[in-house]
C-alpha cells in the first residue's frame, strides 16, 4: 500500500476505542490454516491516495503458477475517514471491497499489499480483509509494522522469523526476495496459515523484489491514476 499520511489534530479517544474493540472482535474470526487445494487464480491487491481524500485500489487476478494476468480493475473514489495509525484498514478496506465486487474472475487466495497478522492488534489489511470477504489472505509488505526479527542472508529465498516483542510469538516470516534487496514481511490474513503464505510468495517472485501479483497491482495503480487525473 501507499500510505498517505496527512497532518492533523489527534485522533478521537472515542472513535480509536469504538475500532480498537471492532479489531478485537474481528479478531477473534481470523483462521489459520492450510488451503484446501492448490490456488488456480491467485490475486494482487493494492491501493493508494492519489489526493488526501481519494483512494484508488487495485486488484489483479493471475493463473497460477503461470502468473498469466487474467484481469484487472479498480475503484476510486472518496476517504472519510482520517489516517489513524494502526488503523489503515477501515480508511482502505470500503473501497477495497467496492473494487472486488468488480471482478469476473473470482481468486482463490489474495495477495494484500500490507500486512496480515504482523500488526501490533493481529489486523492489518490483509486479515482485515480476509475476514471481511470470508477469503483466504496474506499480506506482503515492504516496511516492518511491529516485531523484531534477525536479518535474512543476503540470498533470495533467505528466510528468519518475525516475533511479537512481549509474547515471542511469531507473527511473521521475513523473505529476502532477491539478492541484496530489503526483506519483505509476510503474514498470514484469514483462511491461510505462514507457510502458505511464505511458500505462494516465493512461487510467485519472477525476478523483482515485489511478488508478481502485488508487483502487478501496484503497476496497474500507476496506469489507472492517469485514467482518473
Amino acid at each position: 500500500m501507499a500510505y498517505y499520511r496527512p497532518p492533523g489534530p489527534p485522533p478521537d479517544p472515542v472513535l480509536v476505542k469504538s475500532l480498537t474493540q471492532q479489531q478485537h472482535d474481528m479478531r477473534q474470526r481470523v483462521r489459520h490454516e492450510p488451503l484446501a487445494h492448490e490456488p488456480r487464480l491467485i490475486a494482487g491487491c493494492d491501493s493508494s491516495f492519489p489526493t488526501p481524500d481519494t483512494i484508488l485500489s487495485v486488484f489483479v487476478v493471475l493463473k497460477f503458477p503461470s502468473l498469466e494476468l487474467v484481469e484487472k480493475v479498480y475503484n476510486y473514489g472518496p476517504v472519510d475517514m482520517p489516517y489513524m495509525p494502526g488503523f489503515l484498514s477501515f480508511r482502505e478496506a470500503p473501497n477495497v471491497i467496492h473494487t472486488f465486487a468488480k471482478l469476473q474472475n473470482k481468486p482463490d487466495i489474495i495477495m494484500v499489499d500490507g500486512h496480515g497478522i504482523a500488526h501490533p492488534r493481529r489486523m492489518g489489511i490483509a486479515a482485515h480483509l480476509g475476514v471481511l470477504l470470508d477469503m483466504p489472505t496474506f499480506g506482503v509488505a515492504k516496511q516492518k509494522l511491529t516485531g523484531a526479527f534477525e536479518e535474512p542472508g543476503i540470498t533470495r529465498g533467505s528466510i528468519t522469523e518475525l516475533l511479537d516483542t512481549k509474547s515471542g510469538e511469531v507473527i511473521g516470516e521475513v523473505i529476502r526476495s532477491k539478492d541484496k534487496v530489503l526483506p519483505l514481511f509476510v503474514s498470514p490474513g484469514h483462511r491461510c496459515d505462514q507457510a502458505t503464505a511464505t511458500r505462494l510468495t516465493l512461487a510467485c517472485l519472477r525476478g523483482y523484489k515485489l511478488p508478481e501479483p502485488t508487483r502487478l497491482a501496484d503497476h496497474w495503480a500507476e496506469e489507472f491514476k492517469k485514467e482518473v487525473r
